[in-house]
């Protein structure tokens, strides 16, 4: 990983299903998250998506791109155009700092009425940890044909 160096992007799909879920898994149960009149009387087009949602999603791009090695240190976003139900939320990443193990990337998240959450966030890749991309290889490993037979 070098400054400058850009994940892929990821495109999260924004339901009904994904917003009401979202809520409910973070114990926010404000009305404009699951109820549409509610949403309406309080000045928005339909329910919208909340934060600690984006949060987690934003969580998920970075750990998915980087595998079981790496450790959130610090998740820092802002929200802007809301998530509404039937949008697409495009997240790409920007390596910005690098401090040996410890990597900087700033997020955003886009969807059809702009940029619903930018961000950074300060990620370590644990060498401690041990997954299916830092697993030892060769005939004395586990899983391997050899080591079954």
């Amino acid at each position: 990983m070098n400054i400058g160096d850009t994940l892929p992007p990821l495109e999260i799909p924004v339901s009904r299903t994904l917003i009401v879920a979202g809520a409910i898994a973070s114990r926010d149960y404000q009305d404009v998250h699951h109820d549409v009149v509610h949403a309406r009387e309080k000045g928005s087009p339909d329910i919208f998506m909340n934060i600690l949602t984006t949060n987690g999603l934003v969580g998920r791009y970075i750990t998915d791109h980087l595998g079981p090695r790496a450790v959130l240190r610090k998740v820092a976003i802002r929200l802007g155009a809301p998530n509404y139900p039937g949008d697409t939320m495009t997240l790409t990443g920007t390596v910005t700092a690098l401090d040996g193990n410890t990597a900087e990337i700033r997020v955003v998240g886009a969807n059809g009425i702009g940029h619903h959450v930018t961000g950074t966030v300060t990620v370590t890749l644990d060498t401690a940890v041990s997954g299916p991309d830092t697993a030892p290889s060769g005939p004395d490993t586990l899983g391997t044909p050899e080591a079954t037979a």
